[in-house]
């Protein structure tokens, strides 16, 4: 499969094929006649990619965690506290929201009141 159709098929944005490409991860990836040719293994790796993109790992945190992933050793317990950070940077974020919430149905009940 050419990188056009693995990002049609599997709406995967171009840069990010082209990122995946620059890091040498894709040991499985074959360029024949100028052209990625991407495999299963290749698809499956960059699903786990677009779900790291997808918690909000940035570029260089995604390629660290594939880089521990396709690791010869043991890197579960490495991976784990990434993935542990990130969980408790989404539970920052959704606390915040919340307070924000609070706030402003307040001020919601407040203008409410007012009204009457």
């Amino acid at each position: 499969m050419t990188k056009e159709e693995a990002s049609k098929r599997y709406q995967i944005p171009i840069a990010i094929l082209d990122e995946y490409e620059s890091w040498g991860l894709c040991s499985a990836v074959k360029q024949v006649m100028g052209v990625w040719q991407y495999d299963d293994q290749d698809l499956e790796r960059l699903s786990t990619i677009m779900a790291v993109h997808d918690m909000g790992f940035d570029a260089e945190e995604v390629e660290q965690y594939m880089r521990l992933l396709l690791s010869d050793a043991d890197t579960t317990r490495e991976r784990m506290r990434m993935l542990e950070r990130r969980r408790d940077a989404a539970l920052d974020e959704i606390h915040l929201k919340e307070k924000q919430l609070q706030r402003l149905d307040y001020l919601r009940y407040q203008m409410r009141g007012q009204k009457a």
